[in-house]
Formats: structure tokens, C-alpha cells, sequence
């Protein structure tokens, strides 16, 4: 077992061999047994990979979430979205809103569970990826660094259409939404609704051309209501208080 790597069955082996004399397991059974633990160990670490190479901010996940703090945010509507058909529809998602309502925890939460459903996935801040193609154009691995954003079956860019892109900004988002549009699937969260983004480049056409693919496939999912990010944090101790010694 140690030669052939299967750890999994290796773990589990004295517990099994146990439950095999203890319940007269037949051989067979008792070797389905040990290759399901093996198939779970690889599950397991397949999974903790791809969240590992995700990048994400923090591991999040949709049962955490406390949608009663704000009924007014979409729950049918996320939590279809968690089964993953957008993924294989090769669409993209739009969550729209205010700050604080929990639209980067959300869309961490639909990433790490794209993770668990084999997808490949890769976050990132919308700055921080223009940041990392702009330095590719500087020291000549645009095409390599382009590549990791192209490549993943999930992309997800967080803080989009911030503030006004410059031509060469605006070029490398074209480009990217051209080379993934219906191959492989978007998320991005936005302060602004759709509507509000076209201004933001410098090019109208462009702008319609990159834009209208987004939008055209993807599901717009309006987070609105009350700050969940308030809501976390701790509260103000009172001006009444005494000083602590």
C-alpha cells in the first residue's frame, strides 16, 4: 500500500480488518471497503487542493451565512446557484449591491463550493489581476500570466468596475471575457448594476462588446438591504463605561 500511495486504505486498514472479523465481512466487501475509504482520501485531498489554489481571501461557505440578518437578499436564488448549473452552462453571475451586504463572501462561498464539485477555480481582487497582466506586459509574460486567468473553469473577480479603466485596462478585460465567453464561466461582484458599468471604459464599442457578453449570460443577482459586514463587527463599548484598571 505505501509503494502504490494508497494512504487512504493504509489509515483505515486495522479499523476495517476489525469490522471485517467482528461482522464476517466477505473478501470482497471487505476490499470495497478499504478502496471507498482510498476514493474518499483522494476526494478529500483533491478538494483541499483546488481551494488551496483558488486563492480565495477566506474559506467560506453558504451555510454560515446568515440570511435572516437581511431578507431581503435572493436565498432561492444563491442557493440554485450552488448546484453548479451555471457552471455547466458556461454562464456567469453578477451580484450587485451595496458594501457590507456579503456579495465577496458570497461569491467565495459559490467558488469553494465549485471546488467541491471538481471545477477549478481562481480569485482574485479585479485590481490586482489588471496589476498582475499590466506587470506581464512589462517584463514580457503577458501570455503566461493571461493564461492563468483563461484557464481556470471558474474565474472570480471581486471589486469590479470600481473606478474608470484605462485603454490598455480596458483591452486586457475585452480579452479575457472574449477568450472565456461560453467556455467557462465568471463571477463578479460590482457596486454598481450593470447599466452603471458601460461609462467606465474608455472605449464605447468595447465597452458594448465585453459588457453585452457579460451581461447576455449571466445571472444578475441584486444583494440589497442592511450591512452584513456592520453586523460583524464588535460592538462599541459604551461612552458610560468605566476605565479599566
Amino acid at each position: 500500500m505505501r509503494q502504490l500511495k494508497l494512504s487512504g486504505m493504509l489509515d483505515a486498514i486495522s479499523a476495517r480488518s476489525e469490522e471485517a472479523r467482528t461482522t464476517a465481512l466477505a473478501p470482497l466487501d471487505f476490499l470495497l471497503l478499504l478502496l471507498d475509504d482510498e476514493l474518499a482520501r483522494r476526494q478529500s485531498e483533491g478538494i483541499a487542493r483546488r481551494i488551496h489554489q483558488a486563492r480565495f481571501e477566506d474559506h467560506c461557505d453558504l451555510r454560515d451565512f446568515d440570511f435572516a440578518c437581511n431578507p431581503e437578499l435572493p436565498k432561492a436564488r444563491i442557493s440554485e446557484l450552488a448546484s453548479g448549473r451555471y457552471l455547466q452552462n458556461h454562464a456567469s453571475v453578477f451580484l450587485c449591491g451595496p458594501t457590507g451586504v456579503g456579495k465577496t463572501f458570497v461569491a467565495q462561498a459559490l467558488g469553494v463550493t465549485a471546488c467541491q464539485q471538481g471545477r477549478r477555480v481562481v480569485f482574485s481582487k479585479t485590481n490586482a489581476l489588471l496589476t498582475d497582466l499590466a506587470g506581464g506586459r512589462a517584463d514580457g509574460s503577458w501570455q503566461q500570466r493571461f493564461r492563468r486567468y483563461v484557464a481556470p473553469d471558474l474565474l472570480i473577480l471581486d471589486d469590479f468596475a470600481m473606478r474608470e479603466y484605462t485603454v490598455v485596462q480596458a483591452e486586457d478585460l475585452y480579452e479575457l471575457v472574449g477568450r472565456r465567453f461560453q467556455r467557462s464561466s465568471l463571477i463578479l461582484t460590482t457596486n454598481r448594476e450593470p447599466k452603471d458599468l458601460y461609462p467606465l471604459f474608455p472605449n464605447p464599442v468595447l465597452a458594448v462588446g465585453l459588457l453585452d457578453r457579460l451581461v447576455n449570460s449571466a445571472h444578475v443577482i441584486a444583494m440589497t438591504g442592511r450591512s452584513y459586514r456592520l453586523r460583524q463587527r464588535p460592538a462599541e463599548p459604551s461612552k458610560s463605561a468605566g476605565v479599566a484598571n
